[in-house]
């Protein structure tokens, strides 16, 4: 690549982390629905048809914003994995960074979940955003799948769950659903004798007794 060239993907790349961080920074403050292309052409003190440049439409910038989002995701697992020696203790700890990370970004986490709710067009191809959003996720489960397999050899983990692909997508189907229940239902559980706190405790253990070996 030419001095020229490689000036100009520099450009780019920066003028396409300017639009992201906008957008990203408008989601964190005001929510996905406050967020346009006009504001985030404001809010990165650039052209409106300069960012459609870079993004097609809104959805294209949830897709930016929800690779951020998995990446966080992924690095937050891998180090919860890492600090805990059993498998099962790895599953464990994921499922509290995964809930620790809802906390802490509720915006990444809100991505992560009108992301679940997009359906893809089969009638075009991916976009290059969405095409980074699926390989983001991808290495995500990556993570839990790697976990999972360290359970079984060592003994944690049941070594019947079958297809550890589907496993960890069914326990993050089971924790991301806890989770939005209790982001949004929290009242009325607390009007039953359910603290949020407990709510989870009681998921963990559950996944935990669902994955350890029965004692014969």
């Amino acid at each position: 690549m030419s001095y020229i060239a490689e000036r100009r993907q520099e450009e780019k790349d920066r003028r396409r982390i300017e639009i992201v961080e906008a957008a990203e920074a408008l989601y964190r403050e005001l929510g996905w629905d406050a967020v346009t292309m006009d504001r985030v052409a404001r809010r990165a003190r650039l052209s409106r048809a300069l960012v459609y440049v870079y993004f097609k439409d809104k959805q294209d910038l949830l897709f930016a914003i929800s690779v951020r989002a998995l990446e966080m995701l992924q690095r937050r697992f891998e180090e919860a994995s890492e600090r805990s020696s059993t498998g099962i203790e790895k599953i464990t700890a994921i499922g509290r960074a995964y809930i620790a990370y809802a906390q802490e970004f509720p915006h990444y986490f809100d991505a992560c979940a009108r992301l679940e709710l997009h359906a893809p067009d089969a009638n075009e191809p991916p976009s290059e955003q969405e095409r980074a959003c699926i390989a983001a996720g991808l290495r995500v489960h990556d993570v839990v799948v790697a976990a999972l397999a360290y359970g079984q050899r060592d003994g944690t983990i049941r070594p019947d769950l079958g297809d550890l692909t589907v496993t960890s997508r069914v326990l993050w189907g089971f924790t991301h659903g806890i989770m939005q229940i209790a982001m949004t239902k929290g009242k009325p559980l607390a009007q039953v004798g359910i603290s949020v706190p407990q709510l989870f405790e009681h998921a963990i253990g559950l996944i935990c007794r669902m994955l350890t070996p029965q004692a014969a």
